[in-house]
């Protein structure tokens, strides 16, 4: 096995064991168990469980990324892949259980507001994400002129409060009807009337 093969199989153990158990309570040995690998084998790739912790949530972080990314290459329409980011960033938790998890264990991995944010470069890519749309957009004329970045962050924590509300304090119910009612706001104030 090679071994970038060897780290994603780590990495996916690690969440599924930080998601069961938690940061604090996972230790370094439960993680090689779920790999049938002795704790010292592990130490091969990471130096401690705080480093496994990082790279393993950075990893995540960035599956979570790369699916919406690919979800929003499928539309051509700009205003089809302004509302796909939307709904696919929001809806991946649903599906990924073990990240879900362990946002619920340690919701500071996604903190509300940057100053505090432990994976800011991950979250600075989900930002020019949609900086790229909304700038393919004012292009096209699909969206009126806006201060890009500035809307962009704006979008940006907003689609936070539904990620926190939704998974993390669990007010799932209340947040799905919500959203889809935001993202149509978002979007009629965004989009250029015809």
């Amino acid at each position: 096995m090679r071994k970038k093969e060897n780290i994603e199989t780590i990495y996916t153990a690690a969440l599924k064991t930080f998601a069961k158990f938690g940061y604090k309570k996972t230790t370094v040995e439960d993680i090689g168990i779920s790999l049938n690998m002795t704790k010292g084998n592990l130490y091969r790739y990471v130096k401690n469980k705080k480093q496994l912790y990082r790279e393993t949530v950075s990893w995540a972080l960035q599956n979570w990324q790369f699916r919406v990314g690919a979800a929003i290459e499928q539309e051509a329409d700009i205003k089809a892949r302004f509302q796909v980011m939307c709904f696919k960033a929001v809806e991946y938790l649903s599906e990924d259980q073990h990240l879900r998890q362990v946002l619920v264990h340690d919701p500071d991995i996604f903190p509300m507001f940057p100053d505090q944010d432990p994976f800011e470069e991950i979250n600075r890519n989900s930002v020019l994400m949609i900086q790229n749309i909304i700038e393919q957009g004012i292009r096209e004329k699909a969206f009126r002129e806006v201060d890009v970045e500035r809307v962009s962050e704006i979008i940006f924590l907003i689609y936070k409060m539904f990620i926190i509300r939704t998974y993390i304090k669990n007010e799932s119910d209340f947040m799905q009807q919500v959203f889809a009612e935001t993202v149509e706001l978002v979007a009629h104030g965004l989009f250029v009337k015809t």
